[in-house]
Formats: C-alpha cells, structure tokens, sequence
C-alpha cells in the first residue's frame, strides 16, 4: 500500500497548515487497526490535506497511495477513503491546476471503481457508484456498470446511491450525450414506479425533480408523504449506527450529530433543493413530514423547514405551528431541534407563540440552560418566545433576573420585546450597577445588559453605564467593546445622558472615536464638536471605522456639509458597504441624488448586504427618496430573502429589511 511513500520529498510539499511532512503517518493512520486512530487520520486528511475542499500539492501525491487504500481488503473503513477521493475529484471542485491534475489521475485510475463496484463491503459500493460518474469517462460504461448494479444489488443505502448516481450522470452528459442521458432519465423514472420500494422510489423522485421536472407525477406531494410513510412503516427499529459513544475524533463527533434517520433525511433534503421556487409544493411536503406519525421523519421535517424559511418569504404559518406542536415530545431530539429551530425565525416563530409561553410557564427548568462547559444561558423556548416579540416572555423573564441564575446572554433579548420589556429596566439596570470592572467575564456580562438598556432608551440607567466607561482598567480583556457597547447606550439616551458629556468628550481621541461622536451628537446636538472627529476617521482605513463614521455623518445632515469631500472620495472607492454608506450620507448632507443613485443602485444589486443600509437612507430621506422606492417596492415583491444566513440572522436582517422597505414607502421612517 505505501510502497514509495518514503521516496516523496513531503516536507517539500504543503497543506493548509504548511508542510505535508505529517501526512505519511495520516495515510498510515487509515490503515490502522485502531478505530480512533483511522478517525482521527480521516480528521488530518480533510482539515488539512484536503481542507475545505481544496486541493494542494500534497493532496495531489496522496492520490495514489489513497487508492491502494480503497483496494486493500485488509484496510478498514475504506468506504471513508473512497469518499475522500471522491471529493478530491469533485467535478465541481476547485478550478486550478492541481486540483485538474488530481482529477485527470483519478479518471486514468478509474479501473480501481470498476474493480470495487461489485466489492464485498457495502460501504465501498455505497460510494464507488458517484466515483464511476466522475472518473470514468466513457458514458456508455458507466450506464452499463449502474444498470447492472441496480439489478444485481439487495443493500437498500447502495441501491441509493445508484440511483442518486443515475440523477449526477444526467446533469454530468445532458448537453454531450443526450442519448445516454435520456436512458438514464429512463431508468429513474422506472425506479420511481412500482413494483420497487419506497426509499428507491424516493430517491428516483429526488433525482427526476432535479434532472426531469416534467416527468414528475402530478400528484407528487401526496405519492412521496405516502411513499415517505410506507418507508418508515418498514423500519426496523435499528440502532442509530452513530448513538455509541465511539471516537472522540472530530469526524466521530460528526457522525454523531448526524440525523437519527440521515438516509430519510438525505432522500427528503434531495427532493426539497430539487424543488427548488415551487414553495408551495415544498410547504405542503414539509407538512407531511411534520405529521407523520413517525419521529424521525418529524424531526427531519422540523431541520428542512428551517432551511425553507431561510430562503423564502411566504408561507410560513403551517410549518411553524406544526414545528411548535413538537414541543415537549418524548423524543428529547425532536423537542430540541424544535426548539432550535424556533429561536432560529424571530418573528416568524409566533404561530408557536403559544406551545412556547406554556412551555416556559409549566416547565421552568428550561428557562435557563446549564451546558456541561461554559457559563448558563438563556434557556431556548424562553429566547424563541422573546425573539418572537411576544409580550408574554416579559414576565417570565424578570422571575429569571429575581432568581439565583441569571444567564450572560439574557439581556439579548431584550430588543426584540420593544417597549413591552420597560419593565425590565430596573431589574437590568441593578445587574449592570453590580458587574465587576475588572472581572476577565466582564465582557461577557456588561455588554448584552447594555444592549438591552440602549433599545430601551433608558435614562435611568446613566451612572451605572458611566460606572463602567470611568472604571474599567487599561488592559481589561475586550475593554474597547465594553466601552462601545456603554457609548452606545448613553447615545440612547439622548440629552438625559448630559453628565457623561466629558467622559464622551474623552473618547474621541480613542478607537472608540465613532461611537462616542455618535452619542454625543445625540446628547448636545453639537455639530462642531464631532465633525472634526468624523472627517479624521473618514482617513482610517479597515475595520470598518471609515463606513460607521460616514453613516454617523448621514445623520448629521446638512450640518455635515464641510465632510463632503472626503464622503465623495469615499462613494467613488472602497467596498461596496463603504461606497454605499457614503453615498447614502452625501445624499442626506447635499440633497445631490443625481451623484449617488447609480452607485446605490449598483450597490443593492451586486451585495445584498448593502440593502438595508440603503433602505434606511431612503426611508430617512423621505420624499427625497422617491427616486429609489422602485428598489424598495420590488424588494417588498420579491419571494427569497436578501440573505440566508444560518443561525437565523439571515432571517431576522430580511424582517428589518422589509420593515424599512414598508416604512420608507409609508413615510414612517422620515426624519429617524
């Protein structure tokens, strides 16, 4: 197997992390009798031989070695080392020259594939069949190999995979080799038929959707939540291959995190991204999986429609109600991916408004979660409810600022809740007054409290948040966002926040510059004090510093005419938020919409992100603003989200953005 492995010069050669003078005892890691030690080399190879998909010079030397791997029926786990060359060779892989030369072996190497398709381990023939598309190049072979497998195969996961193989062979020779593509698409759509199984039937149904929509059943939805049923009918009750303990490698953990079903959820997941714009279609699938009388295939549903509802803007209600019908199932992985996914929504999480409020009432143990490492945290149906909007949260969570554990991170709900969480604000205001000043967590502790104050303009809380910028030491951890985060909130607080006038005066001269002019505009309304300070940092390259001062400037209007210059400068260079936030800013100050409408109009449709800064500027321009409400009213029309962040700010910045949009339209959103 590793016949000349000591003949290549590997300290010469690299990988993400530098010299490839390690990756000898990684390809003899695989080889391992030891299961931690094969997971922890598959763990070497991916996060540095072939890291985030790339492919380098030593990626390129391992290739041959890897093969006589695959080939080795004493090597465990070579299923895991097909897979790895697989997605060396991925077609759509990197596009430069080592990565086409390690494809250009793997198609001369292809003999290894037809050799291993038949192989006695079912994990090798469950990946070699993407192997055979890729890397053999004659597409008449390639179709004999897939058919004769489909007919010789009894492993349900393999046969899978031929069919998914048969969906990649169409996409891959459709324009070349329309023959061989129209027999492939021939195959599938006689998979998807009786007298075959359901989980084939599904899989052919994914891969027609992607490769031959029109030859889709017109009752597709009903055949696949019917046909998705009948598989979990036919479930065994088998262990979760991946429940064991086994490796504390990185790949093990993954594994592990797997889906409890990862074939229903592949099958699923393959036909939803298939649908692709068909939101309805994809509504009503999600809920039939997330009423089917199986958990597994319910918290598949619940995972799938949070990717739905990252992407598209309608038709929501259904599948978050039914997501929130999961709450407090017995299944503890279908109430948790439940809950995860509600906190993802924010607003759109209100149609479980109602399972949330009466899980945090009746269960209170789950307003705070205790993880084995780190500090507690706001429990997760307490954040969705509070991430939702819904008033019903305010309570519950001041018995949590009462109780003996209050979580770091619950002060970052606060915003969501809006003048509903006044309330809070003694209870927040006493937490902030007793935070250490030179505590290594005071960070952690101070800033969401501050973010908290500042959506709630609380005046109140001004020689608590000045406690903070006077006292904290030179060299905290993190000091500068501490002080940020307290600028911020005396900024909230308008004229009421006068005796931090000099502490705000004392940080003009410091990284904090932007902000402190920031508020202290908002305290005394002074123009003069803070333009020189804002005109400088329009001058200071990266970190953002240049785009916050120009967007403070935006706010000064008219009072910041003597910034022109460097605002104009900046419009016409610089990245795309730079330019955007110092158009919006010469438009606000020179009322010259002439000089800023293409490079806004630009802006909003190469970088999304941009949007909601320019919707902002609209909405603050009023009237002015007409010439861009076409942007506005067509970004209203429009079905996908700008952004699809995971974690669900995608979500939350698109619901902003919107908000603006309707606002500037509206008129609401003059003079803010």
């Amino acid at each position: 197997m590793f016949r000349g492995i000591d003949e290549v010069d590997w300290a010469s050669l690299r990988h993400a992390y530098g010299s490839a003078e390690d990756v000898p005892g990684l390809l003899r890691g695989l080889a391992s009798a030891d299961p931690a030690e094969r997971q922890t080399a598959l763990d070497g190879m991916y996060g540095a031989v072939h890291h985030q998909g790339d492919v380098y010079d030593s990626t390129l030397a391992c290739v041959p070695f890897l093969l006589a791997l695959a080939v080795s029926e004493e090597v465990p786990d070579r299923a895991g080392v097909v897979e790895l060359l697989v997605s060396i060779g991925d077609i759509g892989g990197p596009a430069h020259d080592l990565a086409a030369r390690a494809r250009a072996v793997l198609r001369a190497r292809a003999d290894v594939f037809v050799r291993l398709a038949g192989d006695a381990d079912a994990g090798v023939r469950r990946a070699v069949p993407g192997a055979l598309v890729r890397f053999l190049d004659r597409p008449s072979r390639v179709l004999a190999l897939l058919r004769e497998r489909l007919t010789a195969e009894r492993d349900d996961p393999v046969l899978l995979a031929l069919a998914e193989s048969l969906g990649l062979f169409v996409q891959r020779y459709r324009l070349t080799d329309a023959v061989h593509a129209a027999e492939a698409v021939r195959l599938l759509t006689e998979l998807s038929e009786p007298p075959y199984g359901p989980g084939l039937r599904l899989a052919a149904l994914g891969q027609l959707a992607g490769c031959a929509p029109e030859l889709l059943p017109a009752g597709l939805v009903p055949t696949v939540v019917r046909l998705l049923r009948d598989r979990s009918g036919q479930r065994t009750g088998t262990v979760h291959p991946y429940d064991g303990p086994g490796p504390d490698t990185l790949a093990g953990r993954l594994r592990r995190l797997r889906p409890s079903d990862e074939e229903g959820s592949r099958l699923l997941r393959t036909l939803h991204c298939a649908l692709g714009d068909r939101v309805a279609d994809r509504v009503a699938l999600l809920c039939g999986q997330l009423t089917s009388p199986d958990p597994l295939d319910r918290c598949n549903g619940v995972w799938m429609a949070a990717g739905l509802l990252r992407e598209w803007r309608s038709g929501h209600t259904e599948p978050v109600t039914l997501i929130g019908n999961q709450l407090g199932a017995a299944e503890g992985g279908l109430h948790d991916a439940a809950v995860t996914v509600l906190a993802e929504l924010f607003e759109l999480a209100a149609p479980a408004a109602d399972h949330l409020h009466a899980l945090v009432t009746y269960r209170p143990e789950v307003r705070v979660r205790h993880g084995e490492r780190g500090a507690p945290s706001l429990g997760g149906p307490l954040k969705a409810l509070a991430r939702a909007g819904d008033a019903r949260a305010v309570p519950v969570l001041a018995e949590v600022l009462a109780g003996p554990v209050v979580p770091n991170d619950l002060g970052l709900v606060i915003p969501h809740l809006g003048r509903a969480a006044v309330p809070l604000a003694p209870a927040l205001r006493r937490r902030l007054a007793r935070v250490p000043l030179d505590a290594s967590d005071t960070h952690e502790r101070a800033v969401p409290l501050l973010s908290a104050l500042a959506a709630l303009g609380d005046a109140e809380s001004v020689p608590a948040v000045s406690r903070l910028l006077r006292g904290m030491p030179d060299g905290l951890r993190r000091r500068d966002a501490v002080a940020e985060a307290a600028v911020r909130a005396l900024g909230a607080s308008g004229s009421a926040a006068h005796e931090a006038i000099p502490d705000l005066r004392g940080l003009l001269e410091t990284d904090c510059a932007v902000a402190a002019a920031d508020a202290l505009w908002s305290v005394t309304g002074d123009a003069d004090a803070v333009l020189p300070v804002l005109v400088r940092e329009l001058t200071v390259p990266g970190s953002g510093r240049r785009r916050r001062a120009a967007a403070v400037l935006g706010r000064l209007g008219p009072a910041a005419r003597p910034a022109l210059p460097g605002l104009r400068g900046m419009a016409g260079s610089g990245d795309a938020w730079e330019r955007a936030t110092a158009a919006g800013a010469v438009w606000r100050t020179a009322g010259e919409p002439e000089q800023c409408l293409s490079v806004l109009r630009g802006a909003w449709v190469e970088h999304p992100h941009t949007r909601r800064t320019i919707a902002g500027c609209v909405a603050a321009l009023g009237p002015a603003g007409t010439p861009l409400h076409d942007l506005l009213r067509a970004e209203l029309a429009a079905p996908r989200r700008h952004r699809t962040d995971r974690g669900g700010y995608g979500i939350h910045e698109d619901l902003e953005l919107l908000r603006v949009c309707r606002e500037a339209l509206t008129g609401e959103g003059h003079h803010r």
